[in-house]
Parts: C-alpha cells; sequence; structure tokens
C-alpha cells in the first residue's frame, strides 16, 4: 500500500515543531494538556540522546500528520528500566542491547490506515545501525499492533505496567529490516 498521496515522508526537526507533533499525539493516542507538557519535556530530552532521530510525514503545505522518533537503545535509559525485567523474565532481555528503539510513532487520524505510519517506521529503521528494533505498544488488538507484526515484530513480552500508564503495554522486536508489506 503507497503511503496517502500528497504526504511526503523526510527528515524533520523534531525539537522545532514538537507542538505541532504533540498535537498529532493527542489526537491520535487521547492525551489530556497536563500529558502534552509532561511529554514535551520528555521528547526534547530524548533528543538529545546520541543517535535520536525524527521522520515526519507532512502535506503539500506543510502540516505535519505523523512522526515517528527514536533512537540507539541505552539499558540506563528509564524506558528500558521499566522493561528489562518483564524481558529477564522471559529470556528477551538481550533485545535490549543493540537496538534501535521506536520512541513515538503516531499518524493523525485523519490519515491513518492509508500508509503514512508504515512509511514512517521502514524508512526511520532501514538507516539504523543495529540489527533488530524494540518498541511499546498498549497490549490490545489495535491496527499499530495489526501493522507492527506485518512488518516483522513479535512480542517479547506483555502485561509490561509502566509508572503511572492506566493500561498494561506489550514490548515487541523485530530483526532488520522490517518486512515490506
Amino acid at each position: 500500500m503507497a503511503a496517502h498521496p500528497g504526504v511526503v515522508v523526510g527528515p524533520l526537526d523534531l525539537a522545532a515543531r514538537v507542538d505541532e507533533a504533540l498535537v498529532v499525539q493527542a489526537l491520535a493516542f487521547g492525551l489530556s494538556d497536563e500529558e502534552i507538557d509532561i511529554r514535551r519535556y520528555i521528547v526534547l530530552r530524548h533528543l538529545k540522546n546520541a543517535g535520536a532521530r525524527a521522520l515526519g510525514a507532512t502535506t503539500e503545505d506543510d502540516r505535519l500528520v505523523g512522526f515517528v522518533y527514536g533512537m540507539p537503545n541505552d539499558r540506563t535509559h528509564w524506558w528500558s528500566t521499566v522493561v528489562e525485567p518483564y524481558l529477564r523474565g522471559n529470556g528477551s532481555d538481550t533485545w535490549l542491547d543493540d537496538s534501535f528503539v521506536i520512541t513515538e510513532l503516531h499518524v493523525h487520524p485523519a490519515f491513518q490506515g492509508r500508509g503514512v505510519g508504515r512509511e514512517l517506521i521502514t524508512t526511520i529503521t532501514d538507516t539504523a545501525g543495529q540489527p533488530r528494533s524494540i518498541l511499546s505498544a498498549i497490549d490490545t488488538e489495535s491496527p499499530a499492533r495489526a501493522l507492527y507484526r506485518r512488518l516483522g515484530y513479535h512480542d517479547l513480552a506483555r502485561r509490561v505496567m509502566f509508572p503511572s500508564a492506566p493500561s498494561p503495554y506489550a514490548v515487541m522486536g523485530a530483526w532488520l529490516p522490517l518486512a515490506r508489506l
């Protein structure tokens, strides 16, 4: 499936466009104003990590309708410290080493289901210097989880609880390059 007509995926200065990106995330993921303020701080902090990169999906008039960012995983980062016990419990904790983590991937609801998310994630992982990729997603059968599975991601751990998150997450991993649909 080709990406949505009129949408271009390319490099994104996420620090400069963080507020636009958080509007997309709020619409796609359902965030409150307070959560958006917290996410702004987190995104800007993440972008300071070595190897952090972002891509955006923009319309012809430069409207941001999707974004992805990630970085080489580091076991000392907060996310890794939360998921590591779950992965260690089933012998999958080596996935935390030499992996590119997809930190966030969100597409505006009006552009979902049209290949934008697929193009974002495959494009960013195609240039990762690591042999595999990991991510976390809400542990429900959703269109996002179905996309990740089609791309080659599989469950490494389920029922992962993040502090203050009301729902459990699944940690998923895939060897790179990702499968093409």
